[in-house]
């Protein structure tokens, strides 16, 4: 199950960089300031034409509801910048952590629309 998983996040990684999808190395690309939640690293991110997935870690609570999308508009593309607004306080460790999937319409954006990536890429515990 385990060499399915990261086989999964392989692919997610790579259709993400097909997809023309960036991440940051460092430091966001758009400023966080004033912005809600904590900064939430993530595992993979991949954008079909209408939806954004993100794979993030989770201690076994984590649900949409406790991470926010903010979208900014930088230089006529999408940013998408994934904050935690609720700590998943339980102690069930996922390795492989949980997709959360948004809509473009959940994100205001039209189908289709260029998307890069406002959050640190971390590799999923072992």
């Amino acid at each position: 199950m385990r060499d399915s998983i990261i086989g999964r996040l392989a692919l997610i990684a790579a259709a993400s960089a097909s997809l023309a999808a960036c991440a940051t190395g460092g430091e966001p690309s758009v400023s966080t300031q004033g912005m809600p939640g904590a900064l939430e690293p993530i595992h993979a991110a991949a954008f079909t034409k209408d939806e954004a997935v993100f794979w993030v870690s989770s201690n076994g609570c984590t649900d949409k509801e406790d991470l926010i999308p903010i979208v900014s508009l930088q230089g006529g593309a999408a940013v998408i910048t994934l904050r935690r607004i609720d700590e998943d306080k339980c102690r069930q460790d996922l390795v492989e952590g949980v997709e959360l999937k948004w809509s473009f319409e959940e994100l205001g954006l039209p189908a289709g629309s260029p998307i890069s990536v406002n959050n640190p890429y971390q590799l999923p515990r072992s």
